[in-house]
């Protein structure tokens, strides 16, 4: 079995040049879409002069199982999707955009990815965007936390219910992220499909907004 399956798939770059941008914002799509989709997300969220990164997952899907099943049955797909979120973090810092100008958004798959790296990798970010996700591992197992988020912006933003991500998942997720110092906003919106609202786009807007002129 090929141990990092994602790890000869494009990781591509939109928004404001990296050697120019006021700083990074790094994207997650979800299950069964594409790089492309989602930094379609992020011209609509980002302040203009942010470089937009997009890793690509192959196959269109960063782990076979739902992120509520046991690490182990993701494995290792799970590892080398949070490898390819490293690869373009480190895309930013290479190019002298420090990790605090650095913002991670996804949704669904994505989301819950961009959740679990933040939790995994505790730093000050920009911002986190979690639209419909949580951390990864089954309700009865959050993944236990350590470290300092520094008071990094998180929102996680998600229907009710939803047909994948249990709003009791959002929950734990934001008391765990609250425990290392993220600060956490939670949006529940009842019977909202499994899409992003435009609500939660201008949320996206209004949340990048304020942490990139806090950041620079």
């Amino acid at each position: 079995m090929n141990r990092n399956p994602h790890a000869a798939q494009p990781i591509l770059q939109a928004g404001a040049p990296l050697a120019k941008a006021a700083g990074a914002l790094i994207l997650l799509h979800g299950r069964g879409a594409s790089a492309e989709d989602i930094l379609g997300l992020g011209a609509a969220i980002s302040p203009g002069n942010l470089a937009l990164i997009a890793p690509q997952a192959a196959g269109h899907t960063w782990y076979p199982y739902s992120f509520l099943a046991p690490r182990e049955q993701n494995e290792p797909f799970l590892s080398s999707a949070l490898a390819q979120v490293e690869a373009a973090l480190e895309l930013a810092l290479a190019a002298g955009i420090p990790a605090e100008r650095v913002a991670l958004c996804g949704f669904s798959q994505g989301a819950c990815l961009s959740t679990e790296f933040v939790g995994r990798n505790p730093r000050r970010y920009a911002a986190l965007l979690a639209y419909t996700g949580g951390l990864i591992g089954p309700l009865d197992e959050p993944l236990a936390l350590s470290g300092d988020l520094a008071g990094t912006p998180v929102l996680l933003s998600s229907g009710d219910p939803d047909p994948h991500v249990p709003w009791q998942r959002v929950v734990q997720s934001a008391e765990l992220l609250t425990g290392i110092g993220g600060i956490v906003t939670t949006r529940r919106y009842a019977g909202r499909p499994h899409t992003v609202l435009q609500q939660e786009v201008r949320e996206g807007q209004e949340l990048l907004n304020l942490a990139f002129q806090t950041a620079l």
